[in-house]
């Protein structure tokens, strides 16, 4: 059974990187930056993050990761449900909308077990690179 377990990142698209660093730093206290890439900064919400894409003409939207608990799965069914596939876990739905599909074992967003139980996910374990992050951080044992 394919079920959403969470949100995974939010792409936000801006025209200078530095510029919109600067300004989620006028925001907040202690802005964390997790990295650099290209043309893309990450910035640390604990155990999720928000990407910041530089592009030539911003657009108020970007691409949105959705964390579920079987990536093959939920990728076939996108798949099936004729959305268009621009890469092995990418689509964009009926309305242009891009979705990336992560799985939940592989990324650093943590559930509790509660919570987990709750959603009918109890056993849903993180894979050892995820914990490694976590734990790297402070956010696990």
């Amino acid at each position: 059974m394919a079920r959403l377990v969470g949100i995974n990142h939010v792409a936000v698209q801006v025209g200078d990187l530095d510029e919109m660093l600067a300004f989620l730093g006028k925001l907040v206290d202690d802005l964390q930056l997790r990295g650099r890439s290209g043309g893309m900064a990450f910035v640390d919400l604990g155990d999720q993050f928000i990407a910041l894409e530089r592009v030539a003409e911003p657009v108020a939207s970007g691409h949105y990761g959705l964390v579920v608990d079987d990536q093959d799965d939920v990728v076939r069914r996108a798949h099936d449900a004729g959305a268009r596939m621009i890469g092995g876990h990418d689509f964009l739905d009926p309305w242009g909308n891009h979705w990336q599909v992560v799985d939940y074992r592989d990324v650093q967003f943590a559930k509790t077990e509660r919570v987990l139980d709750g959603m009918g996910l109890d056993g849903l374990e993180k894979s050892a690179r995820a914990i490694a992050e976590l734990r790297a951080k402070g956010l696990a044992d």
